[in-house]
């Protein structure tokens, strides 16, 4: 497996034309996609069709990795940096919008924490981004706390309307950032 990044318990790595089991396995899953898609699965067919080719075609420092435990070589979900804006009019070049999706028996051991951090840093020391962000519902205070664990801090709450009914989204989501001068200052020695 070659990594991209590798954590004291994770490795990230490319996805592949392969991976679309491990991503339908993931998203069958009603408790991970519940803040997604209401519970809903993502179909098979969108899988294929809609979502892997858009992994497999991120590039320019941006990308979705494969997750895995490091011991046992399990797939626990992804992380990623997607550009941010590219729904709006276009990526804004140096931010990018952080994501992750974990299995149920990664929850609660601090991985996501570890991975989001990861990615963070690289997106600021390798990946010469200027600003980092993650946005999700208001009610996922699970979410909420691996991007506050993260280093992001709370921005602000939206309304959005995406389609669906999720119980919560009355609730609207939030975004929270992270810039490069805040992850510097961090990082400096007092």
């Amino acid at each position: 497996m070659s990594a991209f990044l590798e954590t004291p318990r994770l490795v990230l790595r490319a996805f592949t034309p392969d991976d679309a089991d491990l991503l339908v396995c993931l998203d069958a899953d009603p408790e991970v996609m519940r803040f997604l898609s209401g519970g809903q699965p993502t179909p098979r067919a969108i899988v294929v069709a809609e979502e892997l080719p858009r992994i497999l075609a991120l590039r320019d420092g941006y990308g979705q990795w494969a997750a895995h435990d490091r011991a046992t070589g399990a797939f626990l979900g992804w992380f990623g940096l997607t550009p941010l804006g590219a729904s709006l009019g276009g990526p804004r070049p140096g931010e990018a919008e952080l994501g992750y999706r974990l299995k149920r028996a990664a929850w609660g051991r601090g991985l996501a924490t570890e991975g989001a951090r990861a990615l963070v840093d690289k997106a600021f020391a390798d990946l010469g981004m200027r600003r980092v962000v993650g946005e999700t519902m208001t009610v996922n205070a699970g979410s909420r706390r691996v991007l506050e664990k993260a280093g992001l801090r709370f921005v602000r709450t939206f309304f959005f309307d995406w389609g669906g009914d999720i119980e919560g989204g009355d609730q609207g989501d939030v975004e929270y950032e992270i810039t490069y001068e805040e992850w510097a200052a961090a990082r400096t020695p007092n």
